[in-house]
C-alpha cells in the first residue's frame, strides 16, 4: 500500500511540474502573440493610399484575425525529439522578438508539426514523446504525454486528449480539432490537391472534420489558393450554421461556404417535388440537352441589310456565316454575340468604305475635268495652311477614318437595336420554363425521357425547386453574361460570393452522396481543374438519385479520373449505439461493413414502447430527462417527416428534425422517435442508420406499437 502510494504521489508531482512546465511557455506564448497583435493594430490604422499599400493592408488585416482568433487552444502540443529538441505546437506559428527569429510555435499546418499527428511508436520519425496540453483559456488544465521510444504502444494518437474531447458537452456548434486529429484522418487533410479526391467515411469518423481542416491546410500550404478562394459545400443551411466558426477560428477567411442550392445568389427555391422529379432532373443527360438547347437559339446565317445615314448596305450571307462561325467558337452565347457585332462593325465600315469608292469611280468617269479643277483647288487650300486626308484628295477612306466610322456604328442605337433584334438577349430563368413546359422541345433535346417522365417534368407548377438550380446554372453558363460584373468586396471570398462564373482555387463537399449529376456539374464549372476534395458516406445517402457506390455517383462528372481515401474508425459515436448499425447497413443493402468505434460511453441504448395516444406526454418527459442527465450539453430529436410538426408543437426547446436534417450533426444523447417510421420512407434503411449515430453518448428510442 505505501509502494502504491509513494507510486501515486510521484505520479502526481510529475503531472503537476509538467502542467506548471506547460504553463510558463503558455504565458510566454501568450504575451508574444499580444505584442504581435498589438503592433499589427498599430499598423492598420494608418491610411491606405494606393493599390500596394491597400494589399499590405488586406494582409495585415488578416494576420491580426489569425492571432486574434487564437486566443483559445494557442498552445496545444509539444514533441520532444531523439535530438533533445523540443517544439511546440499550436494554432498559429509564432517566432521569438530575438534578431535570429527562432521558432517560438510551430503552425499545426507546417510540416514540422506532422509527427504531432502521425509519430508512433512503431515509426517515431525522430521523436521520443508527444504531450498534449489542454488549455481553458489562458490557463493549463491537463496534459497527456505519449512516449514514442517503444516504452508504450495505443491504438490512437493522443488517446487520452481525444476521448476527454469526445466526453465533452456538445454545444450545437462544430469546434476544431487540430489538438486530436489521428493519422487516418491526418493523411487525407495533408494530400496533394492535383485531382478530385473522394472520401468515405461512416457515422463519426470526423469527415466534416476532416474536410475543413483540409481547406486550411490548403490554404496555408498553397498560399496561391488563397487568391481563387476555397468553396465548401454543404447538405443545408443549419450543416453551415453548425460549422460557421471552424474555418475563421482556424485563421481561413478566403473560404465561401453554401449549399448547392444557394449557389446562385439571385434564384430562391420555393417548392418541394416528388423524388421522382428531383431524380429526373438530377440525371447527366440535362448537360448536353441544355447545350444543344442554347445553340439551336443562336441565329441563322442570311443576308443582312442594314441603314447608315440614309442608306442600306448589304452585309453578304456568306459573310455573315463567317463572322457567325468565328464569333461561337468556343464562347457563349452572350460573348459569342459581342463578338459578331464587333466583327458585323467592321463589315459595315468596309461595305461604307466600298460603296464610296464605288461612287467615287463612277463619278471620276463621267466628271474628270471637275475633279482635276476640284484636285487644285485642294493644293491651292494646302498652301493656305490647310491639312487634307486621303479622302480630302481621291474620295477614298483612309484606315484611321474606317475605324472612326467602325467606333460611330459601334455607338450607334439603331445598329444595336437590329443586332438584339437579330442575336436577342435571353434570360436563364425565362428559357428553362419555356424548355421544361413544351413537350416537343424536351423530347427534342432530352430524346432519352419516356414520355411519362416528359409529362411529369412539364406538369409542375411555377416555383424553382432544388433539382431546377443545377440547370439554372448550366443555362446561366451556357448564356454567358451579357457583361462581366465587376467584383465588389474587399476580401477575395466577397468577390467570389458575388460572381456567379468565379472559379475556385478548391472545392471541399460534404456529404457528397447526396449529389446529383448535374450539381456534380456545378461544381466542375466552378473548379475546371478539378481540385476537389469530396467527403461522405456512400452508405447515409439519402438522395433521389440511383447510386449505391462512389463509381456510381461520380462516373458522369468525373469518370475513373479520381483518387479514393477512406476513414474507418468511429471516434464520435459510442460503441454501444454503433453494435445496432451492422444489421441496418444490411437491410440497407450495404456491402460496407460500420467503422469500429474506440470508445464506450457506458450507457446502453434504450428503448420504450407506446401508442400513438400516449406519443405527445413520451415524448415530452423523456426529453425532459434527457436534457436533466445532459445538463450542458444538447439534446436532438430525430422523427419520421409527417410527425415533425406535431413534434414542434410541442418540444419548443431542442431541435427536431427528420433523418435527413440531422445529417452531418450531433448531440450528446438523441431521442429517436418511431423508428420503424424512418425506416419505411424512401431509402428509409439509410435513413434510419444516419438518425441512429448522431449522439455522443446517449441514445433513447420510443418504439410506437
Amino acid at each position: 500500500m505505501r509502494l502504491n502510494s509513494a507510486l501515486h504521489n510521484g505520479a502526481a508531482g510529475a503531472h503537476r511540474a509538467a502542467i506548471a512546465e506547460e504553463q510558463e511557455f503558455l504565458d510566454v506564448a501568450t504575451a508574444r502573440r499580444d505584442r504581435l497583435a498589438d503592433h499589427l493594430q498599430a499598423e492598420l490604422s494608418s491610411d491606405a493610399l494606393d493599390a500596394l499599400e491597400r494589399a499590405r493592408q488586406r494582409m495585415l488585416r488578416q494576420q491580426y484575425e489569425e492571432l486574434r482568433r487564437a486566443r483559445e487552444g494557442l498552445v496545444f502540443g509539444r514533441l520532444d525529439g531523439l535530438d533533445g529538441t523540443v517544439r511546440h505546437v499550436g494554432r498559429v506559428g509564432l517566432r521569438t522578438d530575438g534578431e535570429d527569429s527562432e521558432p517560438l510555435l510551430v503552425d499545426w499546418r507546417a510540416p514540422a508539426a506532422r509527427p504531432f499527428y502521425t509519430a508512433t511508436a512503431v515509426d517515431p520519425q525522430g521523436q521520443a514523446r508527444r504531450r498534449h496540453v489542454r488549455t481553458a483559456g489562458s490557463v493549463v488544465v491537463g496534459v497527456d504525454d505519449e512516449p514514442l521510444d517503444g516504452t508504450m504502444t495505443a491504438e490512437l494518437v493522443g488517446e487520452g486528449a481525444l476521448l476527454a474531447a469526445l466526453d465533452q458537452r456538445r454545444t450545437g456548434r462544430m469546434s476544431t480539432a487540430i489538438s486530436t486529429l489521428q493519422r487516418e484522418q491526418d493523411d487525407i487533410i495533408r494530400a496533394e490537391a492535383t485531382g478530385p479526391l473522394i472520401v468515405q467515411g461512416g457515422p463519426g469518423t470526423g469527415k466534416t472534420v476532416v474536410a475543413l481542416h483540409r481547406v486550411a491546410y490548403l490554404l496555408f500550404a498553397h498560399r496561391k489558393m488563397a487568391d481563387q478562394a476555397v468553396l465548401v459545400l454543404g447538405p443545408s443551411p443549419r450543416f453551415l450554421q453548425y460549422i460557421a466558426q471552424v474555418l475563421p477560428a482556424l485563421g481561413e477567411t478566403a473560404v465561401v461556404s453554401a449549399t448547392c442550392d444557394t449557389l446562385l445568389t439571385e434564384i430562391c427555391v420555393g417548392r418541394d417535388e416528388s423524388r421522382l422529379l428531383a431524380e429526373i432532373k438530377g440525371r447527366a443527360l440535362w448537360q448536353p440537352a441544355l447545350e444543344n438547347y442554347v445553340t439551336s437559339l443562336l441565329p441563322r446565317p442570311r443576308e443582312l441589310k442594314l441603314r447608315w445615314e440614309g442608306e442600306f448596305y448589304v452585309i453578304a450571307a456568306a459573310a455573315v456565316a463567317q463572322a457567325l462561325s468565328s464569333a461561337v467558337q468556343g464562347r457563349s452565347y452572350h460573348r459569342a454575340r459581342a463578338a459578331f457585332a464587333e466583327q458585323l462593325h467592321h463589315l459595315l465600315a468596309e461595305a461604307v468604305a466600298e460603296q464610296r469608292e464605288v461612287l467615287m469611280n463612277e463619278m471620276e468617269e463621267g466628271f474628270e475635268d471637275i475633279l482635276a479643277r476640284f484636285d487644285r483647288g485642294m493644293k491651292d487650300d494646302q498652301h493656305f495652311g490647310r491639312t487634307s486626308t486621303g479622302s480630302d484628295v481621291d474620295g477614298l477612306l483612309s484606315e484611321e477614318e474606317i475605324e472612326q466610322l467602325r467606333s460611330r456604328i459601334a455607338e450607334n442605337a439603331t445598329i444595336a437595336r437590329f443586332i438584339e433584334a437579330w442575336w436577342p438577349t435571353l434570360d436563364a430563368e425565362h428559357l428553362l420554363r419555356v424548355l421544361l413546359t413544351d413537350h416537343t422541345l424536351l423530347a427534342r433535346f432530352a430524346p432519352q425521357l419516356s414520355p411519362g417522365e416528359i409529362t411529369a417534368v412539364s406538369a409542375e407548377p411555377a416555383p424553382w425547386a432544388s433539382s431546377d438550380i443545377p440547370l439554372l446554372d448550366a443555362l446561366a453558363d451556357l448564356l454567358g453574361e451579357v457583361e462581366a460584373p465587376q467584383p465588389q468586396g474587399e476580401f477575395v471570398a466577397d468577390r467570389a460570393r458575388r460572381q456567379r462564373g468565379w472559379v475556385y482555387g478548391h472545392v471541399v463537399i460534404d456529404e457528397a452522396q447526396e449529389l446529383s449529376e448535374m450539381q456534380w456539374q456545378m461544381v466542375l464549372r466552378r473548379c475546371p481543374s478539378r481540385s476537389i476534395t469530396a467527403v461522405g458516406d456512400i452508405d447515409q445517402a439519402e438522395a433521389a438519385h440511383r447510386h449505391t457506390s462512389w463509381a456510381q455517383a461520380v462516373q458522369a462528372a468525373l469518370g475513373d479520373r479520381w483518387t479514393a481515401a477512406e476513414l474507418t474508425i468511429c471516434y464520435r459515436t459510442p460503441r454501444e449505439v454503433m453494435d445496432l448499425t451492422d444489421s441496418v447497413l444490411k437491410k440497407a443493402g450495404s456491402h460496407n461493413a460500420p467503422p469500429r468505434a474506440v470508445r464506450s460511453s457506458g450507457i446502453a441504448p434504450w428503448e420504450l414502447r407506446i401508442t400513438p395516444a400516449e406519443l405527445a406526454d413520451a415524448a415530452v418527459q423523456a426529453v425532459r430527462e434527457l436534457q436533466q442527465r445532459w445538463h450542458g450539453g444538447t439534446v436532438g430529436v430525430i422523427a419520421p417527416a409527417d410527425r415533425i410538426a406535431e413534434l414542434l408543437t410541442m418540444l419548443s426547446d431542442v431541435p427536431v428534425l427528420t433523418a435527413t436534417q440531422s445529417k452531418g450533426l450531433e448531440w450528446d444523447a438523441t431521442l429517436l422517435i418511431d423508428p420503424q417510421g424512418i425506416a419505411a420512407e424512401p431509402r428509409g434503411w439509410n435513413g434510419l442508420y444516419v438518425a441512429l449515430t448522431r449522439c455522443t453518448q446517449e441514445l433513447g428510442q420510443l418504439m410506437l406499437t
